[in-house]
C-alpha cells in the first residue's frame, strides 16, 4: 500500500462541504481503505468512497433530526462495498445471465483525425446516429459505419450526430477540454448548486424508531430520471425508506437490466403525460410529492409544468433536485449525455487510455458518483427544511463530476499494489418477479441504518401511478 500526506478521509469533508454539511461531522467516519478497488489513474476510488461517504453522512444527519439524538450515527465505509456498488451493473445477474451493457454501435471508432464515441444503446439513437452518416435504415454493420466515420474529422462528426438527434462526442484531452466553451461554463458552476428557490414551511418529520432506522420514510419521491445516475439517486433514497415512484413514457421504453440493475426499492409505473387523463394522473402525484427528482436535459420538462420556479408556486416546501450531462450553461446545455461521453469530452479517455487507443474508467464513475452526490444533497435539503423551512433546489452535472476526477480530488492517494479485490462479501442474492438476482449490495452505512433493499425491482411499468 502506498501511503501519500492525502488522508482517505479528505475527499468526503471537501464534497460534505459542497453540500454545505457541518464541517465536524466527518471526523466520526470509520475507513476501511482496500487495494484493488477500482484501479485507474485517475482517483477514482477517491471519487466513490467521498461520494458514498457525503451521502452516508446526510443520511446519518437526517436520522439524528429524525430521531431526536444529539450526536449523529457513525457513518461506516468500506472500499470494498463502494467499488462493487460503484460497478453494479457489472455484478448483476438475472437467473445466471450477465446483463447486455453497450450496444455494438456504442464504441470507439477512428476518425480521419482522431477518435469519437457514440452511443446507440438505444432504438431512436441509434437510427439518428447512422441517418446522420447518412446510412438508412435502422442498422448497420460496424465495418460500414467505421468506414463512413473513418473519412471524417472527430469534430464534424460529433456536430452532424448531434444535430440529427443522436450521440456522438469527439476525444478531447483535459487541456483542450478546459478551453473549450462548454468546459469553461461548467468550471465556472459549483459542483453542487444549492439554492432555496421559494418560501415554504418548516415541514416536522415524525419521529423514527424500529429497526433499521431509515431516515427517508414517510416521505413521497416522484422519480423522473432515466438511465444510470439519477436511478442510483432515487435507488439510495429508496434504501432510506422513501416511497419512490418512477415515472417513464411509453414512448421512451427503458433498457431491461439497466432498470433491474437501479430499480431496487422502487416501483414503475408509465404515463404518457400527452395524454389528458394520465396528465390529470400525474399531476395528483405531484400534488403530494415531497421530491421531485428529474434527470432529462435542462428545460425539457418545462412544459409539463416542472420548471423550478413553477414547482415553488405549486408546492411550497418541495425539495427539486435535477442532473443533466452538461449542466444547464454552455453551448451543450441542452445536449444529452451520458457518462461514457463526458469521459471522452472531458479528458478522462485520453488520460485512461494509451496512444494508440482511447480507455475508460473501470465503473461508470460519473454516474454513480453523481446518483450518490444527488441523494447527499436531497437528504441535506430535507433536513435544511425541517429545521428553517423552504422550498430546496439542487442542480449536479456528470461533467462537473468529472472536474473532481481530472483536477478536483488531487492525485491518488493509495496507489495499486497490483492486489484485486474480491467484491463476493459485498454482493448476495435475492428473489424478484425478473428471477433470481444476484446484486451489489449498498454501500451506505452508518450505525442503525438498513442493509439491504426493502423489496426488489419488478418490471419496468408494471405499478400503478399511486402513492403507497
Amino acid at each position: 500500500m502506498t501511503h501519500s500526506a492525502m488522508s482517505p478521509l479528505d475527499g468526503t469533508r471537501s464534497l460534505w462541504t459542497a453540500l454545505g454539511g457541518d464541517p465536524a461531522l466527518p471526523a466520526d467516519v470509520s475507513t476501511v481503505v482496500r487495494d484493488g478497488a477500482l484501479p485507474a489513474r485517475l482517483p477514482v476510488m477517491e471519487l466513490a468512497r467521498a461520494c458514498v461517504g457525503a451521502c452516508a453522512l446526510a443520511a446519518a444527519e437526517l436520522t439524528a433530526v429524525r430521531t431526536g439524538r444529539d450526536a449523529v450515527p457513525q457513518v461506516r465505509l468500506d472500499d470494498g462495498a463502494v467499488a462493487t456498488a460503484f460497478a453494479s451493473e457489472r455484478h448483476l445477474l438475472v437467473d445466471g445471465r450477465a446483463p447486455v451493457t453497450f450496444a455494438p454501435l456504442s464504441r470507439f471508432w477512428r476518425t480521419a483525425d482522431g477518435w469519437v464515441r457514440t452511443h446507440a444503446n438505444y432504438p431512436h439513437h441509434r437510427a439518428r446516429l447512422l441517418a446522420a452518416l447518412g446510412l438508412g435504415g435502422d442498422d448497420a454493420p460496424v465495418e460500414v459505419v467505421a468506414a463512413r466515420i473513418a473519412e471524417r474529422p472527430a469534430v464534424e462528426v460529433e456536430d452532424a450526430v448531434y444535430a440529427a438527434g443522436g450521440l456522438a462526442v469527439a476525444l478531447r484531452t483535459p487541456k483542450e477540454w478546459v478551453a473549450h466553451p462548454q468546459g469553461a461554463a461548467v468550471a465556472e458552476r459549483p459542483l453542487v448548486v444549492r439554492e432555496r428557490v421559494g418560501e415554504g414551511p418548516v415541514r416536522g418529520l415524525s419521529v423514527l424508531d424500529g429497526d433499521p432506522l431509515l431516515p427517508a420514510a414517510g416521505l413521497r419521491v416522484l422519480d423522473l430520471t432515466r438511465v444510470i445516475a439519477g436511478p442510483v439517486a432515487t435507488r439510495t433514497l429508496a434504501l432510506l425508506g422513501a416511497d419512490v415512484l418512477r415515472i417513464d413514457s411509453p414512448r421512451l421504453p427503458e433498457l431491461p437490466d439497466q432498470h433491474t440493475d437501479t430499480g431496487f426499492g422502487k416501483r414503475s409505473a408509465v404515463l404518457d403525460l400527452e395524454g389528458r387523463a394520465d396528465r390529470r394522473t400525474f399531476e395528483e402525484l405531484l400534488e403530494r410529492a415531497d421530491v421531485v427528482v428529474t434527470g432529462y436535459r435542462p428545460g425539457a420538462l418545462d412544459r409539463f409544468g416542472l420548471a423550478p420556479q413553477a414547482l415553488a408556486e405549486r408546492r411550497p416546501g418541495l425539495v427539486l433536485a435535477r442532473l443533466s450531462a452538461w449542466g444547464d450553461h454552455g453551448p451543450w446545455a441542452g445536449r444529452r449525455g451520458f457518462d461514457s461521453l463526458v469521459q471522452v469530452a472531458t479528458g478522462i479517455a485520453t488520460v485512461e487510455g494509451t496512444p494508440d487507443h482511447p480507455g475508460a474508467l473501470p465503473a461508470q464513475a460519473l454516474d454513480h458518483g453523481t446518483g450518490y452526490l444527488l441523494a447527499a444533497a436531497v437528504l441535506r435539503a430535507l433536513t435544511e427544511r425541517a429545521q428553517s423551512g423552504g422550498t430546496h433546489s439542487v442542480r449536479l452535472a456528470l461533467a462537473r463530476t468529472a472536474g473532481l476526477l481530472t483536477g478536483g480530488l488531487g492525485t491518488r492517494a493509495y496507489g495499486s499494489t497490483g492486489t484485486v479485490y474480491d467484491p463476493a462479501p459485498w454482493r448476495t442474492e435475492t428473489d424478484s418477479p425478473l428471477g433470481r438476482l444476484r446484486h451489489a449490495l449498498p454501500p451506505v452505512s452508518f450505525t442503525g441504518g438498513p442493509d439491504n433493499w426493502a423489496c426488489p425491482p419488478g418490471r419496468w411499468g408494471a405499478d400503478a401511478p399511486e402513492w403507497h
